[in-house]
């Protein structure tokens, strides 16, 4: 019998790499451009998941391939804390200056979201003194042991990997339409049953969850986790690895909160779309907070690695020139205004939500109100089969999420929507 190419591959993927690396798609990529993808059989597919929020200004743009191609020329690696780079130096101003809030910040680079994010804890632990954390149900903060501490979804993330980290809290994430009350007396709960709040180095939130299902957060919920956090003396953090670089209609999530609440957080973990598929992430934040680790506390040997810090600075001029987060935006109404003209031809749709191009949509059962994954996952196949790649998410897996880049070709971003029409159809049956 022979086998296709990507059968072949499948075989052998199965035989040198472990299962716990769990693989979506049954095609192996050769090229990719734009929103567009070929698989080794030169299959083409709409890519809407974007390497996981990576790609927002698609694959291989090429400003972005130009600066890594540069800096190859020059050096690779020294490792930032042996021999340092201007290019590390003036990211770190660039970030200062584009995060929300005009106070004085300093920023640090890693590699990993997951590594952003646990480095932000030690940041918070070493001005506070303290080694509590709370983080909310649903939320996704990385893979690492203490990072999927962090993370209030168990399967696949937490499912075997105990006992985890201590001094590590969850309490119900104050989405939009949840009683915030409820949340306030859980975290009053926390400090009661739990922890002391003078033992709390940090509360860490995502503006709008990720593998939670896009889930929003309320502004009046950004308001009292400040008010909050100044009481208690608690370090803020905001994760924005997968809501940063234009994906919520703004470059940074918080600026929608700034502009409504003039809440700041006092950190912030970056990463995802900062590098367009390079390794990249950031902490940027209070200078004051950011400053407590002593010299040696903060780094790793490939954080702030040159050609990743390249195709940042690339992927920060193309956010400006090309005006992407005003691009996302348009893009995520049309997306939105597709989903709810569907409504009535599919009565599995129970939400339409997000900010900006941080689109998802919901499907309940319409007998029950109850989420209904498996229909999800049909969308999600059928989709998939008509050359359109998409992501499921939620803590029920009942919400198909999109990460388009927000350079897609408005011709690829309606052919794109038809097929989802064709996909939304096709699973109700």
């Amino acid at each position: 019998m022979n086998h296709s190419l990507n059968e072949q591959l499948q075989a052998r993927r199965a035989a040198a790499t472990p299962r716990g690396v769990g693989v979506m798609a049954g095609f192996y990529a050769d090229r990719a451009e734009g929103a567009e993808l070929w698989d080794v059989e030169g299959q083409r597919y709409i890519d809407f998941a974007g390497g996981i929020a990576v790609l927002n200004v698609g694959h291989r743009h090429p400003k972005v391939v130009a600066a890594i191609s540069q800096q190859l020329e020059r050096f690779t690696h020294t490792c930032y804390q042996v021999v340092p780079y201007e290019s590390y130096v003036s990211l770190a101003e660039k970030l200062g200056a584009l995060t929300p809030g005009s106070h004085a910040k300093k920023t640090a680079l890693f590699s990993t979201g997951a590594e952003a994010v646990e480095n932000a804890v030690k940041i918070a632990r070493a001005h506070t003194g303290r080694g509590g954390v709370i983080a909310f149900s649903g939320a996704f903060h990385g893979r690492s042991l203490f990072a999927v501490s962090l993370t209030g979804k168990v399967q696949p993330y937490k499912a075997g990997f105990g006992p985890f980290p201590p001094e590590i809290y969850h309490a119900p994430f104050p989405a939009e339409g949840v009683p915030l009350d409820e949340v306030k007396k859980a975290v009053e709960h926390i400090f009661k049953a739990d922890i002391e709040s003078s033992r709390v180095a940090a509360i860490i939130f995502e503006p709008i969850q990720g593998e939670g299902g896009f889930n929003v957060i309320q502004a009046e919920a950004v308001k009292w986790l400040r008010e909050l956090c100044d009481e208690h003396g608690i370090v803020l953090i905001a994760d924005e690895v997968q809501t940063g670089f234009g994906r919520t209609g703004k470059l940074f999530a918080m600026e929608h909160y700034f502009e409504q609440t003039g809440v700041l957080p006092d950190l912030m973990t970056i990463a995802k779309s900062l590098a367009s598929g390079m390794p990249l992430s950031a902490v940027t934040g209070r200078a004051e907070i950011m400053d407590a680790p002593a010299p040696g506390g903060l780094g790793g040997t490939y954080a702030g690695n040159p050609l990743a810090i390249a195709a940042a600075h690339a992927v920060i001029d193309i956010m400006r020139e090309e005006q992407l987060p005003a691009r996302g935006q348009k893009l995520g109404d049309q997306l939105k205004a597709r989903l709810n003209a569907r409504r009535s031809d599919v009565p599995q749709i129970a939400d339409v939500r997000g900010l900006g191009a941080m689109v998802a949509v919901q499907f309940n059962d319409p007998a029950t109100g109850l989420p209904d994954a498996a229909f999800t996952k049909r969308v999600q196949a059928e989709a998939m089969a008509r050359k359109l790649i998409l992501l499921t998410c939620g803590v029920d897996y009942n919400v198909v999420r999109f990460l388009f880049p927000l350079t897609t070709s408005d011709a690829v971003f309606a052919e794109a929507l038809d097929i989802l029409d064709a996909a939304l159809l096709a699973a109700k049956g």
